[in-house]
């Protein structure tokens, strides 16, 4: 695991041990870390705040040119809001974690242009697997779903 995954994973473990989601995120400029972020939901009663969205958060207002140089790293495929914050501020390149627990919105990413590079790390992929077995009702809300209709 590279050092940015690695940070991008041990926000996602401060949210596990906040008693939140653990999906974590990082926003990389010129090889450094501007924002980083963990899934807040939970925490802070939000309906925004996923971890691709709280690194953003974290990073501040940066100019256009500097996130279109800009890489983002999350330990899970980014669902349709994080893919729309993406291609708002057209970060040119996503490294995703894992996608086999999660698969997110790549091909709307790859369709305008986003280079999406899915590690399935399975240091991410054991972490978010054994969440969603131990707290699949949360889960599904995390994802949009309606969990009565699930297996659970």
């Amino acid at each position: 695991m590279d050092s940015f995954l690695r940070a991008a994973y041990e926000e996602a473990q401060k949210g596990e041990n906040e008693g939140g989601i653990p999906i974590g995120s990082v926003l990389v400029i010129d090889g450094q870390i501007v924002g980083r972020g963990h899934n807040q939901r939970v925490q802070k009663g939000s309906v925004i705040l996923h971890a691709e969205m709280s690194a953003l958060e974290n990073a501040g207002r940066l100019s256009p040119s500097t996130y279109q140089n800009s890489v983002l790293y999350t330990t899970l495929s980014p669902c349709k809001m994080c893919s729309g914050a993406i291609l708002l501020y057209k970060i040119p390149r996503v490294v995703i974690g894992e996608n086999q627990n999660f698969q997110g919105n790549e091909g709307y990413l790859i369709q305008n242009n986003v280079r999406v590079d899915v590690l399935n790390d399975q240091d991410c992929i054991g972490m978010m697997e054994a969440f969603i077995q131990n707290n699949p009702q949360l889960w599904f809300e995390d994802i949009g779903e309606d969990s009565k209709d699930k297996d659970c």
